[in-house]
């Protein structure tokens, strides 16, 4: 059946965290990037004033919240956006699993995602029931006229920022076949050795943005996770398109979420204290690793570090189970990943010192 789901994949590390928990000192998890720094003061003071509030919030967010997030975007990665064309999101996973089906997708569409892609892309396109092409070479997919084609850069397991020139051949590939592109963007707050540019940037698209999407989230910049604030925006005609659907569907942000959002947009320097934080914990861990063993493939940018030791990725998971550290099989993302692993950033400082311990 085509909407058939897969197994949720990290069910499938209960094993090896059952060892990882055996540990004398305990288990560190570097399986999900899920945030562990406390929500900056300046967003928890913003939900807190608009806690009271009993109406029903708006589909489009407030006017505030869209100004916010367009002057965000051009402070930050120098894209200029209409605030009319920003539309928030209940988080950028329910975007990117919902986006197919919004679209308007079905059985006679094809859907072009990365090769190593976050599993939520291949779900978004089974629940719309369309078939999935699994690609980095666009210019090799023949006579393909796909849809839909997702680009994520950073990405989301490697760490990989593609360049300026490669995400303008997307976008004439894609536009000479009719398809959005939709760029997941969720951790374009974070390069480090590499600077990751977005799909509306000028020098990508030549300032005309028809046809594409751009996907953000502040789960990992603004440690929002909890929140689930994420926003969409990009070509005026498709933006309009989902804020009609998602007004039927009642995909509506919570009033109290939006001016959280609000103030974490407003606000550069949690942003880079933030990013700070999230370098020196890569900083200890890709030493570690590396010092372990382990080569580090990409991983410019992001959140997590892709690491090999030239074995099947499972096999990885459960030597450093037994060291109680668990960390997530590249398998997760695509066959292409069956002999990596990703190891996330999200651990205290404490918690990247005990895994150098540990992997020493």
């Amino acid at each position: 059946m085509s909407r058939a789901l897969p197994t949720f994949p990290w069910d499938s590390l209960a094993s090896a965290k059952a060892r990882a928990v055996e540990h004398p000192a305990g288990v560190i998890d570097l399986s999900v990037g899920t945030p562990v720094d406390p929500v900056p003061d300046v967003i928890q003071r913003a939900l807190l004033d608009a806690a009271a509030e009993p109406g029903y919030p708006t589909t489009h967010g407030t006017p505030a919240l869209r100004a916010a997030a367009a002057g965000a975007l051009a402070r930050r990665h120098g894209v200029t956006v209409p605030a009319q064309d920003v539309l928030p999101t209940i988080g950028s996973k329910e975007l990117v699993a919902w986006l197919p089906t919004l679209l308007g997708l079905g059985p006679a569409d094809t859907v072009v995602i990365p090769a190593l892609a976050y599993p939520t892309y291949e779900v978004g396109v089974r629940l719309a029931g369309a078939s999935v092409l699994r690609s980095d070479g666009l210019f090799a997919a023949g006579p393909a006229r796909p849809a839909l084609v997702w680009v994520n850069s950073p990405s989301n397991p490697t760490g990989q920022v593609l360049p300026v020139e490669h995400l303008r051949k997307v976008v004439a590939w894609a536009r000479e076949r009719g398809a959005v592109v939709a760029s997941d963007e969720c951790y374009l707050t974070l390069g480090y050795s590499s600077a990751p540019t977005s799909i509306l940037h000028p020098s990508v698209c030549d300032g005309d943005v028809t046809g594409l999407l751009a996907v953000h989230s502040l789960s990992k910049s603004s440690s929002l996770a909890g929140y689930r604030a994420g926003l969409v925006t990009g070509d005026p005609a498709l933006v309009a398109g989902l804020l009609a659907a998602r007004k039927h569907a009642g995909m509506i942000v919570p009033r109290p979420i939006q001016a959280a959002m609000t103030a974490a947009l407003s606000d550069d320097e949690h942003v880079a204290v933030q990013r700070s934080r999230f370098a020196g914990r890569r900083s200890v861990l890709r030493a570690a690793f590396e010092g372990a063993g382990f080569r580090i493939d990409h991983s410019a940018a992001g959140l997590y570090l892709w690491a090999t030791r030239d074995e099947p990725g499972w096999d990885t998971v459960t030597w450093l189970a037994e060291r109680g550290v668990l960390v997530a099989p590249g398998s997760f993302y695509g066959p292409a990943g069956e002999r990596h692993v990703r190891v996330a950033l999200t651990v205290s400082d404490e918690q990247a010192a005990s895994v150098a311990a540990r992997l020493r």
